[in-house]
């Protein structure tokens, strides 16, 4: 079995995945339009141009998929965060950074009795963060 989080966005699908992919080093394998695949004729001309599929693949077995909501039917994500378990501080501070920029931070990037650095963002396209430094062995 493999989990992957399914993100959804209010229009900014793209937008997002292009920031993810530079930030977090990964590759777009997928971002199909509404417009572009055989339900294009029942998509209001609104949302055509809208993502009805991304696909972010950030390494072996690693990825995040997503896609803008349907006109009207968009709900920022409550009770959840997309976790990301980063092996050093410096690539912490990095990303948790980029998160935080145009973002709002929940918890700093800071000490905690089970990792070196661990915070909690939400970023400008609203998506729920945990970033976590990975322990020493």
């Amino acid at each position: 079995m493999k989990v992957i989080a399914y993100l959804n966005f209010d229009g900014q699908c793209e937008a997002a995945f292009k920031y993810y992919e530079r930030l977090l080093g990964g590759k777009i394998e997928a971002m199909l339009t509404f417009g572009s695949t055989p339900a294009a004729e029942g998509v209001p001309p609104t949302h055509v141009d809208k993502i009805m599929h991304a696909r972010l693949v950030l390494g072996p077995g690693q990825e995040l998929m997503a896609s803008d909501s349907p006109p009207g039917r968009h709900q920022s994500p409550k009770g959840m965060h997309v976790s990301l378990m980063v092996p050093s501080i410096a690539e912490g501070e990095r990303i948790f950074r980029g998160l935080a920029d145009g973002g709002t931070v929940e918890m700093p990037f800071e000490q905690t009795f089970w990792a070196p650095r661990f915070g909690l963002v939400v970023d400008r396209y609203g998506t729920p963060w945990m970033v976590n430094v990975e322990p020493a062995a």
